[in-house]
């Protein structure tokens, strides 16, 4: 276990549902997701981002459907990967029907854009002869032209009452293994929604920033936005949308997680900024080390500061730390004890492998 103690925040309890393996809503763990933006069609690469999103931590992985041979390629995807894959479909009915008997095991599908209300049917027929689960996907740029004419512009209560028309076709037709989402790109306009659904429904939420942007903006805005949310206790399952690596997406989900402590994998690096006083290079060793360190998955903390000014303090909450110290001697602590000096140019050795002790000795507990 982490020295560094954790805030307990109380999330909403929800429906619980299954996408593939992987259950979604009541106590489990928030899970992680992000999109391939390969071609479908391109098995080879789309296989080859899926395992690389996977690396990475992520847990579902949702692919584009918008043809019939993306939704044929799927067979074969689906066969060679492990996460779960979510069939992302929009107007064409016959592409989720498809999507499921390939091995999809869940349609991102708005009803309401499907069309009448047999090929709804149609949809939720295939979803429950192949085990197949559903994500309701409300989007403020794309909401029914009559909810859209009702309020004039896409707002909070428009996002809502599209998600519970949609709701209660699914429900209409007994079926129940389904979450939501109600994303926008503006910040503001999700949070308002989520929260307006979250007290009107218990079904497991999907949490997103829809379009956030590039890697710097849109891992800021969807930081504040599904931080603000998951602090609330409101979210089952988050997606970071940038343009940009879907393994970043990844990245940036799981470390929003673990600042929030609602995910402790892998290694949680605590450093300083730099400054005059840094008796090392901190910034240059913390990349390295977040690279080198990159393929542990156990929970362990490590603290990197340059000097004695925060740096025991910070040590004594970490599971390995470094303190810089005067001429190259820098403090290494352990379980927040002081172990040893270290030299300037052994840091990232040592701290490799201590880490990696750290790590093995938690594995066997």
């Amino acid at each position: 276990m982490s020295l560094r103690p954790f805030r307990n925040i109380n999330r909403k309890k929800t429906k619980v549902i299954n996408v593939g393996d992987i259950k979604i809503g009541g106590d489990n763990p928030i899970s992680v997701q992000s999109m391939t933006n390969t071609l479908t069609t391109d098995v080879k690469a789309t296989i080859s981002q899926i395992n690389a999103i996977q690396d990475e931590g992520a847990d579902i992985v949702r692919v584009s459907c918008p043809d019939e041979d993306s939704t044929k390629a799927l067979k074969e995807i689906t066969k060679n990967v492990k996460l779960p894959v979510i069939a992302d479909i929009h107007f064409h009915y016959k592409r989720a029907i498809e999507a499921a008997e390939n091995g999809a095991k869940c349609l991102r599908i708005n009803p309401g854009n499907i069309g009448d209300k047999q090929k709804i049917y149609d949809v939720l027929s295939a979803a429950k002869n192949n085990n197949c689960s559903i994500r309701i996907g409300v989007n403020a740029g794309s909401l029914e032209r009559d909810i859209l004419e009702k309020y004039k512009e896409p707002c909070p209560e428009a996002l809502v009452e599209s998600a519970l028309r949609n709701i209660q076709i699914l429900e209409d037709q007994d079926f129940f293994n389904f979450k939501i989402s109600v994303k926008s790109s503006d910040v503001f306009l999700s949070i308002a929604a989520y929260r307006q659904l979250s007290e009107v429904t218990d079904y497991p939420l999907h949490l997103g920033i829809t379009e956030a942007g590039s890697f710097v903006s849109g891992s800021v805005k969807s930081s504040i936005g599904l931080g603000s949310l998951l602090l609330d206790g409101i979210g089952d399952t988050i997606r970071i949308s940038l343009s940009d690596d879907p393994v970043k997406e990844i990245k940036i989900g799981n470390e929003i997680l673990k600042s929030l402590g609602l995910r402790n994998r892998g290694v949680k690096i605590i450093s300083c900024p730099s400054c005059a006083r840094q008796a090392f290079q901190v910034i240059d060793t913390v990349k390295v080390l977040e690279e080198k360190l990159a393929h542990i998955k156990t929970p362990v903390t490590l603290s990197i500061i340059g000097c004695v000014v925060n740096g025991p303090g910070e040590a004594a909450m970490t599971d390995v730390g470094i303190t810089g110290g005067g001429k190259g001697n820098n403090m290494l602590y352990l379980s927040g004890v002081q172990s040893k000096k270290v030299l300037t140019n052994e840091i990232i050795d040592k701290v490799v492998t201590e880490v990696e002790k750290k790590a093995s000795e938690l594995e066997k507990k």
